[in-house]
């Protein structure tokens, strides 16, 4: 009996320690979302003009580090502006020479397109699912659809429209679980670096030894109703990941974030130079003052001397 517990003890450990590593690995790696079809993704990749054919690219790895391959095939779906869904079909490609995936669909309609993608991301099937969706705009002024809810598992629902936004912004959002609000959970937010400065964490460690990936990798948590809020204070495309509770499975949404708008004029100003404003000292004011009352003075005393005659 007691070797029997001893066994069970040591099972249930291994499974912590197991799903430890898993949880630590996956909330260093993340299921991106890249409109264009390559790497060199931008912000204006997401939105769209009407009747052109966007190309999602989907890909596993660390958005400022390195890139892996896709372990599974993912589940795609795309919901037009409209509310109907369509299932989409996966074609195999390779970026950087790493299994990725893509995926294709024609913009026919004016408003928010959402892309969702299910994948395993773990090396045992079904331990640790990613739930991944990016928003495309198309329309002048058409924003609907942009905060509908898939019904995922987990689920991020944002509260602020997740395109048109640029850097500084506060974006607030609320994350789900079964449709209830999940609260209390980890929240990772880190911008996607690869193509513009893949460097960083290296100029990060030789500025904080100590803990160089604080300054790479956003935390926070949900409260009480399941909202959180982040200020994405740079240009570019970020990844937003909630943690299910009791579930291997989490939440992923990318929010593209424009630089700041309008757009610095350039150009050479000329200096104008400023006008003398700086007030005379009590001296001076004095001086004058005894000044005017001496020739009052002087002309008075001519004025009477004149009277005299």
């Amino acid at each position: 009996m007691g070797n029997r517990i001893k066994y069970i003890i040591v099972m249930l450990v291994a499974v912590t320690i197991v799903g430890s590593g898993i949880v630590g690995i996956a909330s260093a790696h993340f299921t991106m979302l890249f409109p264009g079809g390559g790497m060199d993704v931008s912000p204006e990749d997401y939105i769209a003009s009407l009747g052109e054919e966007k190309t999602v690219l989907i890909t596993w790895g660390c958005p400022f580090k390195e890139l892996f391959d896709c372990i599974d095939v993912p589940e795609v779906y795309v919901r037009a502006p409209d509310g109907n869904i369509t299932q989409l079909t996966p074609v195999e490609t390779s970026v950087d020479g790493v299994k990725a995936y893509k995926v294709s669909f024609t913009i026919d309609k004016r408003g928010d397109y959402i892309v969702s993608a299910a994948m395993n991301v773990s090396a045992i099937k079904g331990e640790f699912v990613d739930h991944a969706k990016a928003v495309i705009h198309c329309g002048q002024a058409t924003w609907n659809g942009w905060d509908a809810e898939l019904g995922d598992k987990v689920e991020i629902i944002p509260y602020i429209r997740p395109y048109g936004i640029e850097e500084g912004f506060v974006f607030r959002a609320r994350a789900l679980q079964d449709g209830e609000p999940l609260t209390n959970t980890t929240v990772y937010i880190v911008k996607y670096r690869l193509s513009d400065d893949p460097e960083v964490l290296k100029k990060a460690e030789a500025i904080y030894p100590q803990d160089s990936w604080m300054m790479v990798k956003g935390y926070t948590k949900t409260d009480s109703d399941g909202n959180f809020v982040y200020t994405l204070d740079e240009p570019g495309v970020w990844t937003i990941a909630a943690f299910g509770k009791g579930v291997m499975e989490r939440s992923i949404l990318i929010v593209p974030v424009f630089e700041s708008f309008p757009p610095a004029e350039k150009g050479d100003y000329s200096t104008i130079p400023e006008a003398d404003t700086t007030p005379e000292t009590p001296a001076v004011g004095l001086f004058t003052t005894v000044g005017l009352i001496g020739l009052i003075a002087v002309l008075l005393r001519r004025k009477r001397s004149g009277g005299l005659r």
